[in-house]
């Protein structure tokens, strides 16, 4: 599971508008994000791509603590991803999106004790996540919140993701797009979303350790 990455820096502007034909959002955003932390997004909404600020952790428009809900929404597995409350909605309504980092973290044992882990592109570009995400209003206040959550797969047998989580524990993966289908993740049916949740190729991610 995923719980911290180092979202895009404001520098790779014109690497988003040549991928997305769009611009970071306006605003800042913090050098590493948590769950409830925002950073810029990417969704498309009635066929136009846009990259706004996003909670990280996806809130549905029925809880209750808008705050604290996406405490343990961050991440979802893609295997359930269609049944679960919190993540139904978002899958029925094909709102796929991605989270673009720099790296993200892992705890990796192997030394006996957890090492917290960067994994990025071996490229150098910016790694893009495979998300779901939900939009609601707060009708107390008022305020819009974007939210998003991760998805995933299991890593017991890729080469560098087994390599991280506790001993015993199944071993996950985040979903990485590749810059090809990049559009066809965001505009995707069902059956294309389930043929792009794989895990990243073989050499595509590197990492610290």
């Amino acid at each position: 599971m995923c719980s911290n990455f180092e979202p895009i820096k404001i520098h790779r502007v014109d690497w988003v508008k040549h991928h997305f034909s769009c611009d970071l959002p306006v605003g800042e955003w913090l050098g590493e994000t948590y769950p409830t932390y925002s950073a810029p997004f990417i969704y498309s909404k009635e066929n136009i791509v846009q990259c706004d600020l996003a909670q990280f952790g996806l809130v549905p428009h029925w809880a209750t603590d808008k705050k604290k809900f996406g405490l343990k929404t961050y991440n979802a597995r893609s295997e359930t991803v269609h049944e679960k409350p919190s993540y139904r909605s978002a899958w029925r309504e094909r709102r796929f999106g991605l989270i673009l980092t720099e790296r993200f973290y892992e705890p990796c044992y192997e030394t006996g004790k957890a090492v917290r882990t960067g994994i990025y592109r071996t490229d150098g570009e910016p790694t893009a996540i495979a998300s779901i995400w939900e939009r609601v209003i707060d009708k107390e206040t008022g305020e819009v919140l974007m939210s998003f959550s991760m998805l995933t797969v299991n890593a017991d047998n890729h080469p560098l993701m087994r390599r991280f989580h506790k001993p015993g524990d199944e071993k996950r993966s985040v979903v990485v797009i590749e810059n090809k289908n990049f559009d066809e993740w965001l505009n995707a049916s069902h059956e294309q979303a389930r043929h792009l949740i794989r895990l990243s190729p073989n050499g595509y991610l590197s990492s610290d350790t």
